[in-house]
């Protein structure tokens, strides 16, 4: 058990440098040995867990998709809602989540380890299909066509936040993109329920990392 712990660590320490060193350096400048220098391991322990550096690119990626930072809600639109306010929040913070954009964005090393965004367009629509099979979402909605042309909006916003404000104003831009958009697919019933401030990010954020600090609920026997 000791030693599954300690792989399970390394493998995370080596997965969150190489993220570092990708988002400051891109996927075709960083080297190996800058990765191993950041995250303080042998050639033989990185080389354990990923045989290359585009497998360490697509660890990079693979590690931003989780269900860790959003809650169960009674509106299933709320939860789509909060997947885009939360990954806001998180990007300028957490170097996982910004060097998976700036792989994603890689023409030339795409080919090589894969995009986030497919995964991301599951998820999404996944959420827009309960959304819809609840009565929350306007008949003519497709959801995987919504779900492509949102995140196509949302990565463009995120881009235009990145240049125009180094991401300060992105929680702003999202929640902007989230009224324009709403209104389109939303039925009116779902649409005055649903929290898009810009602030809603942090608050989901906040209230997921409580929940962890508390103690788990007994079971009865």
């Amino acid at each position: 058990m000791a030693r599954q712990e300690r792989a399970i660590r390394t493998r995370r320490a080596v997965v969150e440098a190489a993220a570092a060193v990708f988002a400051e350096r891109g996927y075709t400048a960083a080297t190996i040995a800058e990765i191993l220098e950041r995250a303080g391991v042998t050639k033989g322990a990185l080389y354990f867990h990923f045989d290359s550096k585009e497998a360490l690119a697509r660890g990079v990626i693979n590690a931003q998709i989780s269900d860790d930072y959003w809650v169960p809600r009674e509106l299933k639109l709320q939860e789509w809602v909060d997947i885009g306010m939360t990954l806001a929040h998180r990007i300028p913070k957490e170097v996982i989540l910004l060097a998976g954009i700036r792989l994603s964005a890689d023409i030339q090393g795409r080919s090589l380890f894969g995009s986030a965004w497919p995964a991301w367009t599951e998820l999404v629509t996944d959420k827009l299909v309960e959304a819809k099979e609840r009565g929350e979402v306007l008949p003519h909605v497709t959801p995987r066509e919504t779900a492509e042309c949102f995140l196509g909006a949302w990565i463009g916003t995120q881009f235009m936040s990145e240049v125009v404000a180094d991401w300060t104003d992105l929680n702003d831009r999202i929640s902007v993109l989230y009224n324009h958009v709403l209104p389109a697919i939303a039925t009116p019933a779902a649409l005055i329920r649903l929290d898009t401030a810009p602030d809603r990010g942090a608050r989901v954020v906040e209230e997921v990392e409580r929940r962890r600090l508390e103690p788990p609920v007994p079971t009865e026997a």
